[in-house]
């Protein structure tokens, strides 16, 4: 009863705030309320005031006690949503699928898949040498296992 009065709560700010979308929630046994936000144009403290007090202002401490934890996913979370690989277009990302690892620029994000672009070092067709070339690799999102973004500094 409880998980699901706070679920509408916070389903209902975030309809109220389309640029804001959910990465996780949960609710332990000691009523521990944790929600974890992203945004399309990244979160600022005030986005995670609004969907605390969305929630906090609307449910009655002498009913239930909880704690309330809402945060930003952070800069070296796994990228869970495929909103964020459109929010990080041009950022350089870490891909991990069943098969393989590869890092490139997201150059691409659609509905189903991403395209990451590297270049890399490879013999010259004729003679003596290496020439870089540059590689695009195209990965649906049911085939990422895991992907980060790589920080740069």
């Amino acid at each position: 009863m409880f998980k699901n009065k706070v679920t509408e709560l916070l389903d209902a700010a975030l309809v109220e705030r389309p640029d804001l979308f959910l990465i996780d929630f949960s609710i332990n046994n000691e009523n521990h309320i944790k929600v974890i936000i992203d945004g399309d144009s990244g979160v600022l403290v005030e986005d995670c005031m609004f969907i605390s007090r969305a929630i906090e202002h609307n449910l009655d401490r002498e009913e239930e006690d909880f704690s309330l934890e809402v945060m930003s996913a952070g800069a070296a979370s796994p990228l869970v949503h495929n909103r964020q690989y459109k929010k990080n277009l041009n950022r350089t990302l870490k891909v991990k699928t069943k098969t393989e690892e590869m890092e490139g620029t997201l150059v691409e994000a659609t509905e189903i898949e991403v395209v990451l672009e590297w270049k890399v070092r490879e013999p010259k067709p004729v003679g003596k040498g290496k020439v870089t070339v540059k590689k695009e690799g195209r990965i649906p999102y049911e085939d990422i296992v895991e992907a980060k973004v790589m920080i740069k500094f």
